[in-house]
C-alpha cells in the first residue's frame, strides 16, 4: 500500500477538535494497517502552519505544527479546519488562503471542516460547487460567496474532489468516510469502534434533529407534548389532540407552543415525521409504504411530497444515497 499524504493546515484561532478529530481517524487507520500486517502506513500525516510556529486554538490549547506551511507542497489530501481564525481573518488565515490558492488545485482531494469552508471559498476553490458548513454560518457563507451553492443541512457533502463538512465532530464523520473510501469499510469500522463513534453518519443526514431545530418549551406540559410527538410520529398529532394532552384549548396551545418553541405545532410535527422517515430509510430495508405509515404520513404519496418539498428528492432517491456503493463520502453535487 502506497501511503497517501495528508496535510492538515493550522493557524491561530483554529478549532482544536477540527484538527484532532480527523487526525485521530487517520492515525487510527494507520494503526489498523499496522496491526493487520498490511504493509506501510495508509497515511503520511503532516500538520503544517505558517512559519511552523505554535498556534493558539480558539479554546486556548497550543498546537505545535510539524512543518512550515510556506514550504509545503500540495498533498494527496489537504484538510482545512475551521474556527474563529477563519472568520476574524488575520495574517495567519490570509497565509493559509494564499497557500490554498497556489496549491489547492493540485491536491487530489481537498476537504474542510466547519468554517474552514470560508478559507476554501476565499481561495476560489468552491465557485459553482455545492458545499456545506456549520449551520450557524451557512447564511454568512452564502452572502459572502454568491457563486457557491450552500446547503446547510448535511453533515458533509462531496462535489468532485472537494469535500466540505459541518461543524466540529462532523470532521470525524468526513475522515471516516475517506478512510472507508481509501482502505475499506472494515478499516473505518475498526477506527470508529476505537473512537467510540457511530459509523457512519451518512453525509446527507441532517446536522441536527427536530428537537434541536426547535427550542425546548419552558412549561412542563408543553415539553411533555414535544416528547410525546417525537416518540409517536404515527399517532394523531392534530392540534386538537395535542392541546388536549397539554390541558389547553387548541387556540391557547397553538399560541403557547409557537411562543415557547419558535415554531408552530404543525411545523414541529412535520420536522419530527420527516426526521423519523429519514432515519428509517437510512437504517432499515422497510418498504417505502411501510415507512410512510410508521412515520404518520398515511400514504407513500404524502411522504413523497414532503421529501420533495423539503429535501428536493423522493424517498426512494434519498434511500439510494445510503446503500452500499452509493459513495463513501456522501452525496455528490
Amino acid at each position: 500500500m502506497t501511503p497517501r499524504s495528508v496535510l492538515i493546515a493550522v493557524f491561530d484561532g483554529v478549532q482544536s477538535l477540527d484538527v484532532t478529530g480527523p487526525l485521530e481517524v487517520f492515525a487510527g487507520a494507520n494503526g489498523y494497517v499496522a496491526g493487520g500486517g498490511l504493509g506501510s502506513p495508509a497515511y503520511e500525516i503532516t500538520i503544517a502552519g505558517p512559519g511552523g510556529t505554535p498556534v493558539r486554538t480558539s479554546s486556548g490549547l497550543t498546537l505545535v505544527p510539524g512543518a512550515d506551511l510556506r514550504a509545503a507542497a500540495a498533498a494527496h489530501t489537504v484538510l482545512v479546519p475551521g474556527g474563529e481564525g477563519t472568520r476574524s481573518g488575520g495574517e495567519a488565515a490570509d497565509e493559509v488562503t494564499a497557500w490554498l490558492r497556489r496549491h489547492g488545485p493540485h491536491a487530489r482531494r481537498i476537504a474542510s471542516v466547519c468554517t474552514g469552508t470560508f478559507l476554501l471559498a476565499r481561495a476560489g476553490l468552491l465557485d459553482g460547487r455545492r458545499v456545506t458548513t456549520h449551520w450557524a454560518y451557512a447564511d454568512a457563507l452564502e452572502r459572502q460567496f454568491p457563486a457557491v451553492h450552500v446547503d446547510p443541512e448535511p453533515i458533509y457533502v462531496r462535489d468532485g474532489s472537494v469535500i466540505t463538512s459541518a461543524g466540529v465532530t462532523a470532521g470525524i464523520d468526513l475522515a471516516l468516510a475517506l478512510v472507508e473510501e481509501d482502505i475499506g469499510r472494515e478499516a473505518a469500522l475498526d477506527v470508529a469502534r476505537h473512537l467510540v463513534v457511530f459509523l457512519r453518519r451518512p453525509g446527507g443526514q441532517a446536522q441536527f434533529s427536530a428537537q434541536l431545530h426547535a427550542q425546548l418549551a419552558r412549561r412542563r406540559p408543553l415539553r411533555d407534548v414535544q416528547h410525546w410527538i417525537t416518540e409517536r410520529p404515527a399517532a394523531d398529532l392534530s392540534v386538537e389532540r395535542l392541546a388536549a394532552r397539554a390541558g389547553l384549548s387548541p387556540r391557547q396551545f397553538a399560541r403557547s407552543f409557537a411562543a415557547e418553541t419558535g415554531m408552530t405545532p404543525g411545523r414541529y410535527v412535520d420536522r419530527v415525521r420527516l426526521e423519523a422517515a429519514r432515519r428509517e430509510l437510512e437504517d432499515t430495508g422497510a418498504a417505502v409504504g411501510q415507512v410512510a405509515r410508521s412515520c404518520g404520513y398515511g400514504t407513500p404519496e404524502a411522504m413523497r411530497r414532503a421529501f420533495i418539498r423539503t429535501l428536493g428528492v423522493s424517498p426512494a432517491g434519498y434511500r439510494q444515497r445510503f446503500q452500499p456503493g452509493a459513495g463513501a463520502a456522501g452525496p455528490h453535487g
